[in-house]
């Protein structure tokens, strides 16, 4: 137990940088007394630990040195990451290093963690792609890729919906998306950082320069908050809709996201029916999205979407004649 507390603190203080004694004993959950004596121990086992007091004080490692312990290349470090998504792994470029980061790390466990590791990557698979959806391998996601890994420039030309632009580029991050990738990046010479579709890149020339990453960039955080602004601007139109046992199930297992919703004033329910409101982009894609139903769903309000669903129900009729 002791050992294994030792490397713990010894990688924490190679990943943070400076913990105080304090920080250490909550993140292990042991004594402040506890963990001065394994400080004590490692220093005298060679390890160049030093502290230093005051409010800004704490411990830390000797500049530029590092434990050998774990014997991981640098591809295998980026790997490690990605060794339960083999596929994005692979798509990176990356899947020789997660398997071999992976037999290392295992390798490097006692016996009986080792075989738990072993139960475990036997019991649990992650696919990352929704149902009936192909995973894509865009053209360009290894050179990004690289230049996001090394925080290296680069010159783009980019297919959005406003036509083809061509922009230089500081690639900030990677985010792979129910199967999708997409890049985190902010224009050279401004603050905003934007997301661009990786499939969408026509082109890529690394530039030789290199840029210094915004210390308080969150790739996490910016994601979310991507995400936040695009549902909410995509999604404002709500729709009030009837619909039956059956489409109610359809909508639980598709995780469309829906609220009850009151029948509109003069309007019947159907037994058995629940009213639900959902967002939707827009009419058109309303109306598309709520006849794959069929007979499931009725449409309450807005008027303009049940004008749309009965102008698409004619079309199709028109088109293949009348119902014997």
């Amino acid at each position: 137990m002791q050992a294994s507390r030792l490397l713990s603190i010894l990688m924490l203080l190679q990943s943070h940088g400076r913990m105080t004694a304090p920080a250490l004993a909550r993140t292990l959950e042991v004594s402040t007394r506890t963990i001065l004596r394994d400080i004590d121990q490692l220093s005298a086992a060679g390890v160049p630990v030093w502290g230093e007091p005051g409010r800004t004080g704490g411990f830390q490692l000797r500049e530029g040195w590092s434990t050998t312990l774990t014997g991981l290349t640098e591809p295998e470090s980026q790997a490690l990451l990605l060794a339960g998504l083999p596929a994005a792994a692979t798509d990176l470029g990356l899947g020789a290093a997660a398997t071999s980061a992976r037999l290392k790390m295992v390798a490097s466990l006692p016996a009986e963690w080792r075989q738990q590791a072993e139960r475990v990557g036997a019991r649990l698979h992650i696919d990352p792609v929704d149902w009936y959806r192909s995973s894509e391998t865009p053209e360009h996601l290894r050179g990004l890729a690289d230049a996001v890994w090394h925080s290296r420039r680069i010159a783009v030309r980019y297919e959005s919906w406003r036509g083809t632009v061509e922009r230089e580029l500081e690639p900030l991050g990677l985010v792979m998306k129910a199967g999708t990738w997409y890049l985190a990046a902010r224009t050279s010479g401004q603050d905003a950082v934007r997301t661009y579709r990786i499939s969408a890149v026509q082109s890529l020339r690394p530039l030789p320069t290199r840029f210094r990453r915004p210390r308080q960039f969150d790739l996490a955080a910016h994601w979310q908050a991507s995400i936040d602004r695009f549902e909410t601007g995509l999604r404002q139109l709500q729709a009030v809709v009837s619909v039956s046992p059956r489409a109610l199930g359809w909508l639980r297992n598709e995780r469309h996201p829906f609220v009850p919703g009151a029948v509109p004033a003069g309007t019947a329910p159907r037994p058995g029916w629940t009213t639900v409101q959902l967002p939707v982009e827009s009419i058109e894609q309303g109306a598309r999205r709520l006849l794959s139903y069929g007979g499931e769903v009725e449409v309450l309000a807005p008027a303009a979407l049940r004008r749309r669903i009965l102008d698409e129900l004619v079309s199709v009729q028109g088109r293949y004649g009348q119902p014997r």
